[in-house]
Order: C-alpha cells, then sequence, then structure tokens
C-alpha cells in the first residue's frame, strides 16, 4: 500500500513491485515444506498467502498499464466518448479527481480569434498606398492563418494527451482505494475465521 505514495510516471514504482514479488517469490518457496497440509480443508495460511501474492501482482499490472497510459498517451488519439464520461466524469468525482476545466485551455486560444487580430492590426486596405502592401497584408494573414491551425492542432494534441493521463491517474486512485478496502475486508474475514477455527478447536 505504500507504494502509491510513490508518483505513477516513476519508473522505481514498478521495479520496486517486481523486487518485492521476487522476494515474496523466494519468501513461499521457502515456506512450502512449512506450510500444512490437509485433504478436506484449506488452510488459512495458505488462503492469506495467496491472497498477498495476488494482490501484488494486480498491483504489478495496473502500475504497468498507469505507466503506458502517461508514457504513450502523446501517440493516443482522443478519448473516446465512453471511456470520458465513465472514467473522467463518474468515476473522476467518485475518487475526488474531477475532470480539468476547460476555460483556461479556451482563454489560451483567444489571441489567435481573428476579431483580435483586426484590433491588433487596425490598418484598412483602404489607407494602403498600392498593391504591394496589401498582398503584404495578405501574406502575413495566410501565415498567420498557418500558424494558428498548427497551434490549435498542437493544443488539440495537448489536451488528448492530458486527458489520457488523466485517465490514468483516476485508475491508479481507483486502485489504491479497491486495495484498501480489499485488504480490509480479508484481514477482517481471516481474523473471524481464525477466530472461529480457535474457538472450536479450544471447545473441543
Amino acid at each position: 500500500m505504500v507504494l502509491f505514495i510513490l508518483p505513477p510516471k516513476s519508473v522505481d514504482r514498478s521495479l520496486f513491485k517486481m523486487t518485492l514479488i521476487l522476494g515474496y517469490t523466494v519468501f513461499l518457496l521457502s515456506m512450502n515444506n512449512m506450510l500444512p497440509v490437509s485433504g478436506n480443508t484449506i488452510p488459512l495460511i495458505n488462503v492469506f498467502l495467496t491472497l498477498c501474492l495476488s494482490l501484488m501482482v494486480a498491483s504489478l499490472l495496473e502500475t504497468i498499464i498507469i505507466t503506458n497510459l502517461i508514457c504513450g498517451s502523446a501517440r493516443y488519439p482522443a478519448v473516446p466518448r465512453w471511456i470520458r464520461v465513465i472514467f473522467l466524469h463518474i468515476l473522476g468525482r467518485l475518487v475526488c479527481l474531477p475532470p480539468k476545466s476547460k476555460d483556461q485551455e479556451d482563454t489560451k486560444c483567444d489571441f489567435m480569434r481573428p476579431d483580435l487580430f483586426v484590433q491588433l492590426c487596425p490598418l484598412r486596405e483602404s489607407s494602403l498606398s498600392g498593391d504591394k502592401a496589401v498582398q503584404e497584408l495578405r501574406s502575413v494573414n495566410m501565415d498567420l492563418q498557418a500558424i494558428r491551425q498548427q497551434l490549435e492542432k498542437e493544443l488539440r494534441g495537448n489536451q488528448n494527451a492530458e486527458d489520457w493521463i488523466q485517465v490514468g491517474f483516476v485508475i491508479d486512485r481507483l486502485m489504491f482505494i479497491l486495495y484498501i478496502l480489499f485488504i480490509s475486508i480479508s484481514f477482517v474475514t481471516i481474523i473471524i475465521l481464525w477466530g472461529k477455527s480457535y474457538s472450536t478447536t479450544h471447545d473441543h
């Protein structure tokens, strides 16, 4: 559980989890001859050790998915609508990671509006002398439109990457919450079963 404190972008997070799984596997191999063997029922300690290994493997798989989303988000297309609705709007608010407002992005694009360009360049064609000045103004206008299209394309790509990264953060936060709930329920169940088994053995 402490590994979730590390940022998802950190490579050390996945390496550390793989190291833990390797060490835990060696521990299970060394404990193989010490575990109780029963023909009818599965010993509680075996269930506990298997549960721990399953949680560690699930956590590693989740880290791999999150790292792939974060590092490869620039190459991905736009987030599908159903993913945006489920992960960003529903699950995002559920895990206290609501989607970012697009007011800032709209403000960033205001400087590329043609009406602002007209305000910045109040010169009219009627006040220009000769066709050369008109051609120069048209050439500058075409260049600005090309720059605007390129900037809009880059902004859309950055927005898509940010959406995928936000999806990764929501999955990571959701996995952490499910991890806590699963561990808590598992430990409570094991303690109850252990207590009942101890009481039954003690009564007999």
